[in-house]
Formats: structure tokens, C-alpha cells, sequence
């Protein structure tokens, strides 16, 4: 599907004005427990020309398509990328760290990738993760569970710990997050990856409760720890200087 997704990545160029700086699989495919029907989570950085910046009235700053090939696509602008990494926005962060890259402006990545682990905020991206793993926990709280959720709240859980473990930006790789479990439940988890790659998205399992049970303490312990947790350290003045050197380009 790669050069269907630099196609359209092309088209969208053309057709927006716009220069793609950084495009990257976001979704199950680059965390390692895709279904056979997953879409493409195709996310994108894009800047336009300078004069574009210039004017005083606000703009869209978002693109998004959807193909009939399964291309889930969504984009920010430049200038609105700078307003969610002050806030150390969590999906921005990942992006920096996905497996599958597609399309990536050396330059800006340099520019842009010290300035994100600056900025990243330990206890804002911790309750990020722990708002989406407490709701999928819930999801999850019955005989059958559809199996995309079991994965959601593993990951987003185990994201949360290794944010209070590790004190950094976690990897996107689900499979560089299972260092954070015992042997036994890896052994568990790995069975559970095996199956949903041969399942559709939809498909219900039945619940394994002793798994069940350890991402319930583990949410909890979540919780509890996140409290203690530092903010990031975003310098607005060198946050500037960095997106007048990313227009410059």
C-alpha cells in the first residue's frame, strides 16, 4: 500500500498548496497488532507558504480524507502542530516515534524532534493515557470482549506505566512496551497479538480474567502514581525561533 500512500500524500500537495514535512502510520499497523481489515492511520505534518502565515484571520488548519482503499488520513498545519506540542499534545508526540514513516523532511525532523522531547510533558501525556485506558477498561469488564478494545486498554495502560517507569516519551512499538510485564503475561499478550492478526476488527473473544485483573491494577496503580508527575519544560520563545526556522526552510 506504500505507494498508494505516497500518491495520495502527492495529491494532497497539489491539490492544497501545502509541503508534507513528516507522514506517519499511526494506528494499529504501527503498533504491531493489526487485524487483516485495519485501515491506514495516515498522520501528517504540512506547512504552506510563508505569506500564508501572514494574515490576520483564522484558517483551516486541519486536513482530512478517507478512501475506498481504507486510507484514514489527517493532517495539522504547522502552526497549530506548535500549539498542540505546547501543550504536549500525546499523538503528536507518538508520531516522532512510529515505526513506519512515509513521507520525512530531514531538516524539519531535526529542528522539530528535541524541541517535542522538550516540551514533552510526563504528567499531561500520563493522563492522556489513563482517561483512554480507564474507559477501555470498562470496555471490557464482560464475558466477550472485542478484542480491538483488550488491545486499546493494553496498550494504553502499559504506555501510562512506562511513562512513570521510564520518565520518557513512550515507544510506540506495543511490542517495546511488554518489557514492563512478567514473562507469564507477555506469553499471555503475545497469544492474544497471534490471534487478532488473523481476526477481523470486529471479532469478540472471551474474556481471560486473570489478564483482566492485571490491567485492572495496573489502571489503578496508574492513577494513584501519575499524581507525583512533572510538567514538560516548553520554551515559547525558542518554540518561536524553531517554527520561523521550519518556515525558512
Amino acid at each position: 500500500m506504500t505507494p498508494k500512500i505516497l500518491e495520495k500524500l502527492k495529491e494532497v500537495e497539489e491539490k492544497r498548496g501545502v509541503e508534507i514535512l513528516l507522514a506517519v502510520e499511526s494506528g494499529s499497523r504501527a503498533w504491531g497488532f493489526a487485524s487483516p481489515d485495519s485501515d491506514y492511520d495516515i498522520r501528517f505534518i504540512y506547512r504552506h507558504e510563508k505569506d500564508w502565515y501572514l494574515s490576520p484571520w483564522d484558517k483551516d488548519e486541519t486536513i482530512e480524507f478517507m478512501t475506498e482503499d481504507d486510507l484514514d488520513g489527517s493532517g495539522w498545519d504547522l502552526r497549530k502542530t506548535f500549539h498542540l506540542l505546547l501543550k504536549s499534545n500525546a499523538a503528536l508526540l507518538s508520531w516522532f516515534y512510529s515505526p513506519i514513516v512515509y513521507v520525512k523532511n530531514e531538516k524539519f525532523y531535526d529542528l522539530f524532534k528535541p524541541l517535542a522531547d522538550e516540551c514533552f510533558s510526563p504528567i499531561a501525556v500520563s493522563y492522556h493515557y489513563l482517561s483512554m485506558s480507564k474507559k477501555y477498561l470498562e470496555a471490557c469488564r464482560s464475558d466477550e470482549v472485542k478484542l480491538k478494545s483488550y488491545f486499546y486498554c493494553l496498550r494504553t495502560a502499559l504506555t501510562g506505566k512506562w511513562i512513570l517507569e521510564k520518565g520518557s516519551v513512550p515507544p510506540v512499538l506495543f511490542s517495546e512496551l511488554l518489557v514492563l510485564v512478567d514473562d507469564f503475561t507477555r506469553t499471555k499478550i503475545e497469544n492474544l497479538i497471534t490471534l487478532k492478526a488473523t481476526k477481523g476488527e470486529s471479532y469478540y473473544h472471551p474474556n481471560d480474567w486473570e489478564l483482566f485483573g492485571f490491567l485492572e491494577k495496573m489502571v489503578i496503580n496508574n492513577e494513584e502514581r501519575a499524581k507525583s508527575l512533572k510538567g514538560g519544560n516548553a520554551d515559547k520563545n525558542k518554540m518561536e525561533k524553531v517554527f520561523r526556522e521550519i518556515l525558512n526552510l
